[in-house]
């Protein structure tokens, strides 16, 4: 057993000094995913920043009608909220759809969006992978890569991120709240997430030593009709094969907003700005949304054994966005 040290910090700025006074430290939440890297090898940290005594854990509504939800929510109770089932259904959806009841009840919001960008070969310490060892190479590419990326990835790395949140937050135009030694700043959801690039072992756009602190949720999407839907092997405790989240504002018998995110496509939760571009001012019908979500996915590159995934998702997608549409009038 490797040994680590273990603070225990009694505010935000208590916990980013500790974080910056420890090299090779890492924050503490659920534990849900860090401890299991732990236990396999693969994260070895010098010393864990417990964050769950931190006052983060409520969801408070904001004079403008948008919510801030703290980064120790619990997932479970995230979806339960009733302002996040009412308001943001997409959300709630999502935060149901992910891994299990039992893990629902531990893991929290932060430690959602921080969980790795991962696959199997990341996993394995006998397997190459950039992302855990920066230039050993990218096992999956010509190994077994049935679940991987088929957008932005890179020839460093092909892993596609497992959050189903984060999917519903890059479609509800969320932005997550973080703070560290620079202060506090704000990050949009759907860039939130890195894509690999030259440098897979980066995930996301923190800074050293920022703390998520909370996700805010506008209330420019709250109340629209919005969706979540997942395909996958199995029934639950799975990761998606693809996924989409979708919100779709539609006024005087055009798209006023649409907000469509895939997840299981790519390194980081893929906002589908071009779709919703040729939406937006069309008609609502079968044939735009086909049209929108073709654009998007053409800019897929699939590998040997995941061009699957591309109609896939494209059927996801095309099915969730016309259910979302108001009935045409006969």
């Amino acid at each position: 057993m490797k040994p680590f040290g273990y603070v225990r910090p009694g505010s935000v700025a208590e916990a980013t000094e500790a974080y910056a006074a420890q090299p090779g430290a890492r924050y503490l939440g659920g534990g849900t995913n860090l401890v299991d890297l732990m236990k396999l090898g693969v994260e070895r940290p010098a010393v864990l920043v417990d964050v769950t005594r931190l006052p983060l854990a409520g969801v408070e509504e904001l004079p403008d009608g948008s919510l801030r939800v703290g980064a120790l929510v619990r997932n479970s109770d995230l979806a339960a909220h009733p302002l996040v089932r009412d308001r943001y259904p997409a959300l709630s959806q999502a935060l149901l759809a992910g891994a299990s009841g039992q893990l629902r009840n531990a893991a929290t919001t932060g430690g959602n969006l921080m969980q790795r960008t991962r696959c199997p070969y990341f996993q394995d310490l006998s397997k190459p992978c950039n992302k855990r060892e920066p230039g050993s190479g990218c096992g999956a590419r010509d190994g077994v890569h049935r679940d991987h990326a088929v957008l932005g990835h890179s020839a460093q790395c092909i892993a596609t991120h497992p959050s189903d949140m984060a999917v519903a937050l890059a479609a509800l135009d969320a932005r997550v709240e973080v703070h560290g030694p620079g202060g506090a700043r704000q990050i949009a959801a759907d860039v939130f997430h890195r894509l690999p690039g030259e440098h897979p072992e980066q995930d996301t756009e923190l800074r050293p030593g920022e703390l998520i602190t909370a996700v805010l949720l506008p209330a420019a999407t709250a109340g629209l009709p919005s969706r979540y839907r997942k395909a996958r092997d199995r029934a639950s405790y799975a990761f998606a094969l693809a996924s989409v989240a979708a919100v779709l504002h539609v006024t005087d018998g055009v798209v006023e907003h649409a907000g469509i995110a895939f997840g299981a496509l790519a390194h980081r939760p893929w906002r589908a700005h071009r779709a919703e571009e040729a939406l937006r001012g069309a008609a609502p019908t079968p044939a735009a949304f086909e049209h929108a979500v073709d654009l998007e996915l053409a800019a897929a590159r699939p590998l040997r054994d995941n061009a699957f995934k591309v109609p896939l998702a494209r059927n996801l997608a095309v099915d969730v966005l016309t259910g979302l549409a108001p009935p045409a009038v006969t």
